[in-house]
């Protein structure tokens, strides 16, 4: 097994590595901030990570922060505006803070798939855009997967807490999917799901919010810069929205939705702080009828 890579064993290589790689870069992956090294200490600079990219947003399937939550290497494709880039992301041990090393090669003229015309590199492009994108997503309701909610959701946790803004999850499970599963069978069940991720993408910001497929028939909702009493109304609109009649052959079945609300302001939490008390939230509405939202301002906005 080799030896872990630390900032001690980097010094003085960087520049042999940009000998061998079109850009190598130490980053935060957890802050999306570029690092410089210094003798055996880092600091972090204001350049955004994804800037590289020209993209202006957080990569989805981000590999540097795989590599930091796995503690070891990952590669992966990436395209900027003019390549394609082979990016390999390896874990650094350092005491102060997350710490991943990019090493970075154009294989825009390298990386060739099957037959066709590759002289504008569009069908590769292409490949490289669907893996990425599949990677992180679930593919029956086409909403993100428990992957991405690893990978993003302590991202947007660091956002929010840098930007003093607030930040709310919903947690929410399809009330009584079992006995759907059981009486109409896994074609219904899987229609059913598909509806609910419907309703979910259609009332919330596809800009800055998500939403995921936790497992089964849980589903996370992530909404920044959102108070406990906007989340809410996103939540009854959600709820509100999943009331609709879905038909089978025989008959159609009244389908509903407990939601369970959690905010983080001045109290800062871990992902899996946030998502548990959010969890907690809607077991509180499934035991209290299902078919509800509970959160901390549900009796002031009822």
């Amino acid at each position: 097994m080799s030896e872990p890579i630390t900032l001690d064993r980097l010094e003085g290589h960087l520049t042999f590595f940009s000998k061998m790689y079109d850009a190598v870069r130490i980053v935060d992956p957890v802050r999306k901030r570029v690092m410089e090294c210094r003798g055996n200490a880092v600091d972090q600079t204001e350049e955004i990570c994804y800037e590289y990219w020209k993209d202006r947003r957080i990569c989805e399937n981000c590999i540097s922060v795989r590599a930091y939550h796995n503690d070891k290497s990952f590669m992966k494709l990436e395209q900027s505006p003019d390549a394609i880039i082979m990016v390999t992301a390896l874990p650094i041990q350092t005491k102060e803070q997350p710490a991943v090393l990019e090493l970075m090669k154009n294989a825009t003229d390298s990386m060739m798939i099957g037959t066709g015309n590759y002289s504008d590199g569009r069908l590769m492009r292409n490949i490289v855009s669907d893996i990425n994108h599949l990677v992180i997503t679930d593919q029956l309701t086409s909403l993100y997967n428990r992957r991405f909610v690893s990978d993003r959701l302590p991202v947007d946790i660091i956002q929010a807490t840098i930007d003093e803004s607030p930040l709310s999850v919903i947690f929410m499970d399809i009330d009584n999917f079992k006995e759907i599963n059981d009486t109409y069978g896994h074609a219904v069940g899987d229609l059913v799901l598909q509806q609910v991720s419907d309703v979910i993408k259609r009332n919330i910001r596809g800009s800055c919010d998500w939403s995921a497929r936790y497992g089964g028939d849980e589903f996370l909702i992530c909404l920044t810069n959102t108070t406990s009493h906007e989340a809410y109304r996103v939540a009854e609109r959600i709820r509100r929205g999943v009331q609709t009649a879905i038909p089978t052959k025989k008959e159609t079945i009244q389908l509903t939705v407990s939601l369970g609300i959690h905010t983080m302001e001045e109290t800062k939490l871990t992902p899996e702080e946030l998502i548990s008390l959010a969890d907690r939230k809607m077991y509180e509405a499934k035991n209290s009828g299902k078919n509800r939202t509970m959160g901390d301002v549900e009796a002031e906005l009822a």
